[in-house]
């Protein structure tokens, strides 16, 4: 996958920050959105994210996300 890939989340994925739910348990498995980055670097040094791939869904709603959670559409 790369920047700018429309991707789906396959796996089941709870969030407590999407913005209809805020402090609720949500689950994105299904949803579709562009993926905006892929974290491996942070100020110029590399780094091993947990959750690496940034895709945002809507204007005010991204989540973080690992490669085994999303697939492209």
């Amino acid at each position: 996958m790369k920047i700018g890939d429309r991707v789906r989340v396959k796996e089941s994925v709870i969030v407590y920050h999407h913005p209809e739910n805020k402090k609720q348990a949500f689950d994105i498995k299904g949803m579709e959105g562009e993926l905006t980055a892929i974290i491996t670097e942070w100020e110029g040094r590399p780094v091993s994210a947990n959750f690496p791939y940034l895709v945002q869904f809507s204007k005010k709603f991204r989540a973080h996300l690992k490669e085994e959670e999303v697939e492209s559409i």
